[in-house]
């Protein structure tokens, strides 16, 4: 026992490390080449050689770090949590349609007023008077809606399998709403809307990283609070019931949680795939562990460092372009899916 522990902790203090050292490595990488030396004086307080490289270091790169950290570690926590919810290895804020509310939450907020004259949001300069807290709570709001419709079918339906077609099928009905919006809308808050739909960290000035930050904490604060009853979760509500737990407390938590992380990451960075379902089941496989102590901090963990990579690689060193975030999770994230499935018996898991 004592062996397993001592791994465990390695494991968590090497994830640390390594979340550290792409962070470094992301704000080295970009269109303006910045001397190493120059970063790391930069990062103790010396004052740098140009002002611009300051500007681009503080303005620009630490917080699009930073938002990659929070981003990542919200959605690996929101997929470990409906997995946990469902017990079903599939399930995930993407695949089960919470993604696509939050993005239909926002395109009500970007294009209903010209799609339908709503004076709510009006034309695309809305969008910015609006601003972030609108974009938050539309965001947020869409997400959670969607939750408790696959919640209220979740106490009807116990086969997981329907239960992931009917979340397809309410992703399929925002994103048929969405279009509907996106024929009516006007061209410039498509164009909008449309970039918003790619992903993307940057472009998150510091007071927005602020709330996003706040926002983040809150849907993680219920995780703490609960962890110890997402394990007994796992082996069936009755049995979780005999040993103490309050049922209904611990999915109104996962419901709020996962909504409040899954929504705002949606909403402030536009959807981004298959990290909430890839890094959840690459926690378990490398820290060989089904207990949630262990899997939350590791899937935040692992959250972290995948965006980072994704985010460094989307900015392709040594060129001035920068693909959207969301290609590159997708690029590794669905082969990553693909060879965990055949390496591992998820139906023995879960």
């Amino acid at each position: 026992m004592q062996s397993a522990n001592k791994h465990t902790r390695l494991l968590l203090f090497s994830g640390s490390i390594l979340v550290v050292c792409l962070f470094l490595v992301n704000i080295a990488v970009g269109s303006v080449h910045i001397p190493i030396e120059e970063l790391l004086g930069g990062l103790l307080g010396n004052p740098m050689s140009k002002l611009s490289w300051a500007t681009i270091l503080f303005e620009y790169r630490i917080p699009k770090a930073i938002t990659a950290l929070l981003v990542g570690t919200s959605l690996a926590l929101s997929g470990l949590q409906m997995q946990t919810f469902f017990r079903n290895p599939l399930a995930g804020p993407y695949v089960l349609g919470i993604s696509s509310g939050a993005g239909l939450g926002v395109a009500i907020l970007i294009l209903g007023g010209s799609a339908f004259g709503w004076s709510l949001t009006g034309n695309a300069g809305n969008y910015l008077t609006w601003g972030v807290w609108g974009v938050i709570i539309s965001g947020s709001l869409g997400a959670i809606t969607v939750l408790l419709l696959m919640s209220l079918t979740a106490w009807k339906i116990k086969d997981s399998m329907s239960l992931l077609i009917i979340g397809l099928m309410f992703g399929s009905a925002s994103g048929a709403v969405v279009s509907v919006l996106s024929y009516f809308g006007n061209a410039e808050d498509l164009k909008l809307f449309t970039i918003w739909t790619m992903g993307s960290l940057g472009g998150i000035s510091g007071s927005q990283l602020y709330i996003l930050s706040l926002v983040c904490l809150t849907g993680i604060i219920p995780v703490l609070l609960m962890v110890k009853s997402y394990n007994a979760m796992l082996m069936g509500e009755r049995y979780a019931t005999s040993m103490g737990i309050n049922i209904k407390s611990l999915r109104w938590t996962m419901i709020i949680s996962t909504g409040i992380l899954a929504g705002s990451a949606t909403a402030f960075c536009g959807p981004i795939a298959f990290v909430g379902i890839a890094v959840p089941h690459l926690a378990r496989m490398v820290f060989r562990t089904g207990d949630h102590k262990i899997l939350f901090p590791a899937s935040a963990l692992i959250g972290a460092a995948f965006l980072l990579a994704s985010d460094a690689i989307s900015q392709l060193p040594g060129s001035a372009e920068t693909l959207p975030i969301n290609v590159i999770t997708s690029l590794f994230g669905a082969p990553l899916v693909i060879w965990l499935i055949l390496k591992r018996n998820f139906s023995s898991e879960f």
